[in-house]
């Protein structure tokens, strides 16, 4: 059986992007693109119904910048280990499911892979992105189960 010839991998920068990325190869036919996305929700959308108008602080610009700046070398290191060519590495910004069917649909994808536990903090939005991505994909989607490690 032929494995997907192009293939987007959504992962979260966390110690699971690596089973992520295995699963995603395991179906992956032997000349296949794989595309590695890191969604950055940006910050004021985040903070929107705390502060309805104007920056949630002064400086959250720059804190943003900088936050940008470190994710997007977790994104390299996660690539580089992966063999992900630097041009098939995606740092984008946006609502990470929006932005997961945008890049699909304008890559022309034939599956998405992702992870399909929440993590702590921020990144609990995960299990909500998944079933969004999953049900608004106009391509298959592949939801790896992530299993707490205690």
């Amino acid at each position: 059986m032929p494995g997907y010839s192009k293939i987007a991998v959504a992962i979260d920068l966390s110690s699971e992007s690596d089973a992520i990325m295995k699963r995603a190869r395991d179906v992956a036919a032997a000349d296949s693109e794989i595309h590695l996305l890191y969604v950055q929700e940006p910050m004021d959308s985040v903070y929107m119904g705390v502060v309805p108008y104007g920056p949630v602080f002064v400086g959250m610009d720059e804190v943003e910048e900088n936050l940008r700046s470190e994710l997007r070398q977790k994104l390299d290191m996660i690539g580089e280990k992966a063999g992900i060519p630097e041009s098939a590495r995606h740092f984008l910004s946006g609502t990470p499911a929006r932005e997961i069917h945008r890049f699909a649909e304008e890559n022309d994808m034939d599956l998405i892979v992702l992870g399909t536990h929440g993590q702590k903090g921020v990144q609990l939005l995960l299990g909500a992105t998944a079933n969004s991505v999953l049900h608004g994909s106009r391509c298959d989607v592949l939801a790896v189960r992530i299993y707490e490690t205690e």
